[in-house]
């Protein structure tokens, strides 16, 4: 009989709702924030030198949070010199909300923001086809590539955009022995209703690509970690939307067989996943983020 698990993004509106609930419970914004705050603004000292323009393309740009971010750092490193901001992300939900966020952000007024509601690869698809290959002097992909088909050809196009002095920033989840994410999905990813909705990936699959491509890169690890307590506590509605977002599967708890719940809930409870502290469980939930040159 064929499961009746299917993948969370099948459901667009759960899939939102268990991300905002994967944000409000771990420090995956915090721990980006820290990076950008120390660390971005060295990374970003010359991708704008003797320019009177500077080119932004941001590849899944979410609701925005972390690309206003990194538009403040650009700005402070380069204060007057204008910024053409284009976003890519397929969500129509996600780009109102980063409208509303710019419209309620002042100091942006040097920045023109472009909104493409597509896939990265619509994108690519639709310029190859205008035969148009802008290039840009930074592109940053955060949190995205679990969603793209085709990882390699993804990274390869992208990086193809980039202007000379240009970086190409990605941040996902870290492919270190310690993240909960990679000891969960190298052990039960076969076991979950992927299709090609999305791949599990980590920076570790990222570092193979970029060495067989030859291109240059530098690794920053960034520790994260997420309360999943509430995963624990049977009936819990906060804690099934995170089940639901660690194993990228719809009503995980309601559809998964017996077996898989039980392991996957036994495997969340191990030092390999996660710690114990304050009577909580915290989930390893590290990042990597890769500065790759042109």
């Amino acid at each position: 009989m064929a499961s009746p698990m299917r993948s969370l993004l099948t459901d667009p509106a759960r899939y939102l709702q268990s991300f905002r609930l994967f944000l409000t419970n771990s420090t995956e914004h915090q721990c980006m924030r820290e990076f950008m705050e120390r660390q971005l603004p060295a990374e970003i000292a010359s991708i704008g030198n003797g320019k009177s323009t500077i080119n932004i393309l941001s590849v899944g740009g979410g609701a925005g949070e972390i690309d206003l971010l990194i538009l403040s750092k650009v700005q402070a490193r380069y204060p007057g010199v204008t910024i053409n901001n284009d976003v890519i992300e397929p969500s129509a939900d996600q780009i109102s909300k980063y409208k509303e966020r710019v419209a309620e952000t002042s100091s942006l007024e040097n920045v023109k923001f472009t909104w493409h509601e597509e896939t990265a690869y619509e994108y690519e698809s639709r310029m190859n086809a205008e035969k148009k290959s802008k290039k840009w002097d930074f592109i940053h992909m955060i949190q995205m590539l679990y969603y793209v088909e085709d990882i390699p050809a993804t990274i390869r196009y992208f990086h193809s955009l980039l202007e000379a002095q240009a970086k190409l920033l990605i941040i996902l989840v870290s492919g270190e022995r310690t993240s909960g994410w990679e000891t969960l999905w190298k052990k039960f990813g076969s076991s979950f209703p992927l299709n090609d909705l999305c791949s599990y990936v980590s920076s570790a699959d990222i570092r193979t690509i970029l060495d067989s491509a030859g291109l240059k890169y530098q690794l920053h690890e960034l520790p994260s970690y997420m309360d999943i307590t509430s995963c624990f506590i049977e009936g819990n509605k906060d804690g099934e939307l995170l089940l639901d977002f660690l194993t990228e599967t719809c009503q995980f708890s309601e559809t998964a067989p017996p077996e898989l719940k039980r392991q996957v809930m036994e495997e969340l409870r191990k030092p390999e996943c996660s710690e114990k502290r304050d009577g909580k469980v915290l989930f390893n939930n590290n990042l990597s983020v890769i500065m790759i040159e042109p």
